[in-house]
């Protein structure tokens, strides 16, 4: 069953998508799922920019790994190194996940929710990138930065008042969250 007040699209709950790609009724994830799901993918992408982190910095004595010798530039360096690889393992994880599971990052799939495309149609690296990199990732980052984080807390927020649980950045791509 859905909480829909006015018609679904495909594949939020509303009928079956032409083509079969999507079909039934689909009950949309909550808030709480979609924070919590969050919060295990943020986990994952430190451990992951972690690891990488270590693999760079650690064989040449950069950064937090530099002896009392080397000086502040070898740390300011290391810094450097370890934001690049947060936001090299960030910006591939989900778009990465999300293709090879059809909307299902490893929190998603803790919480058994997934992203949807309204249309009905799979998620595929293209979009998921698009969600994730460019609307999420860079349009939010931009947005936050200009509003002071105001932005970000607004998109994340939005679904607890939305009647279809989106947050902003669905709104742009036109995408669902639900449970399955």
């Amino acid at each position: 069953m859905s909480d829909y007040t006015t018609t679904p699209p495909p594949g939020a709950g509303g009928p079956p998508v032409a083509g079969g790609l999507l079909t039934g009724q689909h009950v949309l994830a909550g808030w709480w799922s979609r924070v919590f799901a969050q919060v295990i993918d943020g986990v994952i992408i430190g451990a992951g920019a972690l690891v990488l982190l270590i693999a760079i910095t650690a064989p040449f004595s950069i950064g937090f790994f530099a002896n009392d010798t080397v000086g502040i530039v070898s740390v300011f360096v290391g810094a450097l190194i370890g934001v690049l690889c947060v936001t090299f393992v960030a910006l591939l994880y989900a778009p990465a996940m999300m293709a090879r599971t059809n909307g299902k990052t490893v929190g998603r799939m803790a919480l058994g929710i997934r992203v949807v495309r309204a249309n009905g149609r799979p998620v595929d690296f293209g979009y998921a990138m698009l969600r994730e990199v460019l609307v999420k990732a860079l349009l939010g980052g931009i947005c936050a930065s200009l509003t002071g984080g105001l932005s970000w807390l607004v998109d994340n927020l939005w679904p607890l008042w939305d009647e279809e649980n989106r947050a902003l950045h669905d709104f742009v791509v036109d995408s669902r969250v639900i449970r399955g």
